[in-house]
């Protein structure tokens, strides 16, 4: 019979080598994949609480603002001399904005 392990020693410690030297790349691969997972699962985390936050901030707005609405529409309904006031409140207001905006504008320049 016909010895077919002489000879053949070389050829296995290349394939041997070769197999280690990529068995190493794919675990730097895989580390680094794992490292990129852990750092996208950590955004999405913190742009779920940034969410939940700014979910609780509209919600307690809407309640402020539909509050303001109500007192508003009662005032209105409530008598003649309110929507006196109400018309003049509304006319500072609107010229107290036009005023900052001027201002602002100026100094910007």
């Amino acid at each position: 019979m016909a010895d077919w392990s002489r000879g053949h020693g070389a050829v296995d410690d290349v394939l041997d080598a070769e197999n280690r030297h990529l068995a190493e790349n794919l675990a730097s691969k895989v580390s680094r994949l794992k490292s990129l997972a852990y750092d996208i699962d950590k955004e999405a985390e913190d742009q779920n609480m940034y969410l939940d936050g700014m979910d609780s901030n509209f919600l307690s707005a809407t309640g402020l603002l539909t509050g303001s609405v109500k007192r508003f529409s009662s005032m209105v309904r409530s008598s003649r001399d309110n929507r006196k006031i109400m018309c003049f409140m509304s006319g500072g207001l609107v010229g107290i904005f036009f005023l900052l905006y001027y201002l602002v504008s100026r100094l910007q320049r």
